[in-house]
């Protein structure tokens, strides 16, 4: 192969890459595709291998195909007075008599695109459309004879997503391109780590690969490097962790043996182990950063409580923290029953109010709960010596930090999530934190049984609905817009329907576009029984108690993962009652969303389900990008693979073990792998 002089690096800018028009460059730039480097670590979605096409015969199977086509005739038409469809008739390539109908849905512009004799490679699953078997919405790409033929035909074919405003094969073509001008020399960066291909030999195996099996190898490759950068990360925090001067928090339980004592029911067994986690950890001279992950009603507050109780016992005043005020107040009232009997000093302290129990602010020692008002709170003591952080996705990281770093001694952490994290992304997401698991639920709650239901049901279950109220019950409804969005359900359309079908009942309103004291007197009349029907979006997801509700009704369901689902019927079948989870939803029996739906109808264990949540959307959507730490995440695979997260994790622990600071000239290219606060920390 003839040598070609390099033109382009990682860092050169696409407006300087000759191929790409300045047209192009504009809509590259405003997906967020600046350089080379962005350009290229933008992934195929999935490959095609137009080696061998699939056969006409493999339409009926309800899998996708990929077939090489020629055009017969093109038409839009009309279905009733308003919806319009454009029907494309191909003929396999080759063939004469084999023909089937492609059709688009109000999008005319596809009738505009293709005409009679176009070559076409299509992808897309064939159904029955009336009594013929058509291919609804398929993927295609007009194939033409020009200098870049060959990298659409006869070889592995990258197809890649999105809507950049630019065809996907006018994209393959300036990637190709890309990489015939791009400097392959060895780069002296981190990934002889990585034992196969440089990385950008690499990268250009993943894009063009000679084989499906190259693909995944290639995939691999990047994800083992991703996943090390990750695992960095995580180790370096742990060790800014240990370096922290911290102190004893606990050394007797002789107040955990007087609440155990008013309390009218036995702690788990699964409580009393996390309960002897946090005790060993506090009572050591090291700082506690411990993660307590339960399902949904496992108790953890209670747990939080008891290391709490803890602290007091040894001197010190404890502080929980939780995302809203309404939660904060039922934690508030809540300690200060169980607590008052035993003498314990119990604080509230909100952005709008601050109550005391019966001391002042300043005496010690106490529990305090509050908001997020605590992180600007002046008057607190400076040295707190435990911070419990309740439905801690909800806070940022430098909120946490914070609460945290208030003094020269840093306090014992403990966060709470009754949000089930597969074993893999707390590998990763909190691997600087110890985990403490709740998997055991306490007894004396009502049964819950969930339904998947279409919305032609919904007189049935308006009815029901009924009788559950008659019986003195409350009801959730959740809708997933504020407003009406496409076909999804909003909570005003919710709300005029409730009041219509059960007009003799309360119905009220919840969503996150309400003031924050609306909401709160929302919730506080809901749990007076004020009102019998809450129509919400998903902020009632992390909300107050009310054993009295025993019906959560989910509209669109099938546009919630199974985590989320899970968490909102986290609301219900906390009381003695049996509860009632329907999940209402407009997809067809036979579809992969009904499927999915009918996974909580089978399994109540959050953390099963977080595992098959996990596979079907992947970690950003699982937990929240922003919070995740995974925002950026391109090869998010490696997610779900416990072996190359250990084999990442290992290579880190060696690299870090070695040279903590990442400063030699081995190790310092690392840095770049590395996050703000961490790159600090090497730095410095």
């Amino acid at each position: 192969m003839t040598e070609i002089t390099p033109l382009f690096s990682y860092t050169t800018c696409l407006k300087d890459v000759h191929h790409i028009s300045s047209k192009e460059c504009e809509l590259l730039e405003k997906s967020g595709f600046l350089t080379v480097r962005d350009l290229l670590f933008y992934l195929p979605k999935r490959y095609e291998d137009r080696r061998r096409f699939d056969e006409f015969g493999a339409l009926g199977q309800q899998k996708p195909v990929c077939l090489h086509v020629n055009v017969i005739d093109a038409r839009t038409k009309f279905a009733g007075a308003k919806r319009r469809y454009t029907e494309v008739l191909v003929e396999e390539k080759g063939m004469v008599k084999t023909r089937f109908s492609c059709i688009w849905f109000n999008m005319p512009m596809i009738g505009k695109m293709l005409c009679a004799g176009h070559e076409l490679v299509l992808f897309g699953t064939a159904k029955k459309f009336g009594k013929n078997l058509c291919m609804l919405h398929p993927d295609f790409e007009v194939v033409k004879d020009d200098a870049y033929h060959s990298i659409h035909l006869e070889r592995i074919v990258p197809v890649y997503g999105g809507r950049l405003g630019i065809s996907i094969r006018r994209l393959r073509e300036i990637i190709w391109g890309i990489f015939e001008k791009l400097d392959f020399s060895p780069e002296s960066d981190v990934y002889e780590f990585v034992p196969e291909q440089t990385q950008k030999e690499a990268l250009n195996l993943l894009h063009f690969p000679d084989s499906m099996e190259q693909a995944a190898s290639m995939k691999r490759r990047f994800a083992l490097e991703e996943c090390l950068g990750i695992q960095l990360n995580v180790g370096i925090r742990r060790r800014m962790v240990q370096a922290k001067h911290g102190f004893k928090t606990a050394s007797k339980t002789a107040l955990l043996k007087d609440l155990s004592e008013i309390l009218p029911f036995e702690l788990t067994a699964g409580q009393k182990q996390c309960i002897k986690e946090i005790f060993d950890d506090m009572r050591s001279p090291h700082v506690m950063n411990r993660l307590l992950q339960g399902d949904v009603g496992s108790g953890k507050t209670l747990v939080a409580l008891c290391a709490m109780l803890l602290c007091v016992e040894h001197g010190f005043s404890s502080m929980m923290m939780a995302p809203t005020q309404i939660l904060a107040e039922q934690h508030y009232q809540q300690f200060l029953r169980l607590l008052t009997p035993l003498g314990i000093n119990v604080s509230l302290y909100t952005g709008d109010k601050r109550l005391d129990s019966h001391v002042g602010f300043k005496s010690d020692p106490r529990i305090i709960v509050g908001t997020h008002a605590l992180l600007y709170a002046k008057d607190i003591e400076d040295q707190v010596g435990l911070v419990v952080i309740d439905e801690q996705h909800k806070f940022g990281v430098n909120q946490r930090a914070s609460l945290i770093d208030r003094g020269e001694l840093c306090p014992d952490v403990l966060v709470m999530t009754a949000t089930p994290i597969p074993r893999t992304l707390t590998l990763t997401v909190y691997g600087d934190l110890d985990v403490s698991l709740l998997e055991q639920m306490p007894s004396g709650r009502g049964e819950m049984t969930t339904f998947v239901r279409p919305y032609s049901a919904m007189k049935k279950v308006v009815s029901f609905v009924k009788s559950q109220i008659d019986e003195g019950r409350q009801i959730y409804v959740v809708s997933p817009m504020i407003e009406g969005e496409s076909k999804a359900r909003s909570v005003a359309e919710d709300l005029a329907y409730w009041q219509k079908a059960l007009p003799k009942y309360a119905v009220g309103l919840l969503h996150g576009k309400m003031s924050s004291e609306d909401k709160d007197q929302v919730m506080r009349d809901f749990k007076a029984n004020n009102i019998q029907i809450l129509v919400s979006t998903t902020v009632v997801e992390v909300g107050v108690d009310v054993p009295n509700s025993t019906v959560m009704i989910i509209n669109d369901a099938e546009r919630f993962g199974l985590a989320q689902l899970h968490q909102l019927r986290g609301r219900i079948g906390r009381g003695e009652h049996p509860s009632y989870c329907i999940l209402v939803t407009a997809s067809d029996e036979e579809s992969e969303e009904w499927a999915k739906l009918k996974i909580l109808e089978e399994t109540r264990n959050g953390f099963d389900l977080a595992e098959k949540d996990l596979q079907i959307r992947g970690p950003g959507d699982v937990l929240g990008t922003s919070q995740s730490g995974l925002k950026d995440v391109s090869f998010g695979d490696w997610i779900g693979d416990i072996r190359l997260i250990q084999r990442a994790q290992f290579l880190a622990n060696k690299i870090l073990d070695e040279d903590p600071q990442l400063s030699s000239k081995k190790y310092r290219s690392l840095r770049s792998l590395l996050q703000g606060d961490c790159q600090k920390a090497v730095i410095n």
